[in-house]
């Protein structure tokens, strides 16, 4: 009898989460006509590259190549350049930098054949402590960084073809403002479903 409650209370809780539209973090459901994507980018072997395939295929998103055939049928998506920034947060009595702000801007295009072309973007925030008594170790850790606010920044762009996908359904010539995410937040798990302006 006590087996026949547990696999009742498990039941149940399957149920409600797929039910509830849960998905592990880090995923998002892509608009059917954005599951197969062409991913253009000037540097395709670079570690933003890299990331954003990474991400889109986590989210069942198959990547072909870029064909005159598949360019004319498949949306792709352009990744632009990724800018990074750094500034001083605090400093010691001494007067030397004590923590930086690290800024992470990514810039990119959804084309969908036939019905336009959506810029979307996004920044992410980092707080990074300096200490010059382990230079090496503060590298190793900086680079680390990097690649985590990467990480994030890929997921949100993943995230926002769920705009790209509304504003076209809509005929809207507007997107939501650029996910923006600051030191201390966690990237929210479902996109905005407001749609305002582009970039």
């Amino acid at each position: 009898m006590r087996q026949l409650i547990i696999r009742l209370f498990v039941l149940l809780a399957v149920m409600i989460t797929a039910g509830c539209g849960f998905h592990p973090r880090g995923t998002t459901q892509v608009p059917a006509e954005m599951k197969t994507l062409i991913v253009s980018t000037g540097d395709p072997y670079g570690p933003l590259a890299r990331t954003v395939r990474q991400q889109l295929r986590l989210n069942n998103v198959r990547i072909v190549d870029d064909t005159k055939e598949t360019r004319n049928n498949v949306p792709t998506l352009r990744l632009g350049g990724e800018g990074f920034g750094r500034d001083t947060a605090s400093i010691f009595i001494s007067g030397t930098t004590a923590e930086y702000s690290l800024v992470m801007s990514v810039s990119a295009q959804v084309l969908l054949p036939g019905k336009g072309i959506y810029p979307i973007s996004t920044t992410v925030y980092r707080s990074f402590f300096d200490n010059p008594n382990a230079a090496l170790a503060k590298d190793a850790e900086q680079d680390k960084i990097m690649q985590e606010m990467r990480q994030r920044a890929a997921e949100q762009l993943v995230r926002k073809l769920l705009t790209v996908h509304a504003a076209q359904e809509s005929n809207k010539d507007t997107l939501p403002q650029p996910e923006t995410i600051l030191p201390g937040e966690s990237s929210p798990e479902a996109p905005s479903s407001s749609a305002t302006s582009l970039q």
